[in-house]
């Protein structure tokens, strides 16, 4: 469902885009007053302002709703819950342990060489 909502979304932005950059502004209204071609349109020279703007308004309330809606379903989904939340035990102070009491390995010592006949340059004094 979510799948098919972002889809729909994807297109109505694109939608919204592609009527918002078609549209002309106030002041190319002017040029159409005194006889340039701009009004002759496939519209007609007062028919495209009404059509686009009640277009882009249908797509701009739908764009809005679906928002919403996507807004929704990720409130809904929110953050999984921790394995710490529901299945924390509380550790009784008698069931810790100390480590001072338990025998831990010792690591084997290294034995450095005593010869002075290594790959390791020696520093004068």
């Amino acid at each position: 469902m979510e799948t098919i909502l972002v889809v729909i979304h994807l297109f109505l932005a694109i939608g919204l885009i592609g009527l918002i950059l078609i549209q002309h502004g106030k002041g190319a209204d002017m040029g159409a007053a005194f006889g340039s071609g701009a009004s002759a349109t496939v519209f007609g020279s007062s028919g495209a302002g009404n059509f686009l703007s009640r277009t882009t308004g249908i797509l701009a309330a739908l764009f809005f709703a679906t928002s919403l809606t996507l807004a929704y379903f990720a409130m809904q989904t929110g953050q999984e819950d921790s394995l710490m939340q529901d299945g924390a035990v509380p550790i009784m102070p008698e069931q810790l342990v100390n480590p001072a009491d338990e025998e831990l390995p010792l690591a084997p010592e290294t034995m450095m060489p005593q010869n002075n006949s290594s790959d390791i340059p020696t520093i004068p004094n």
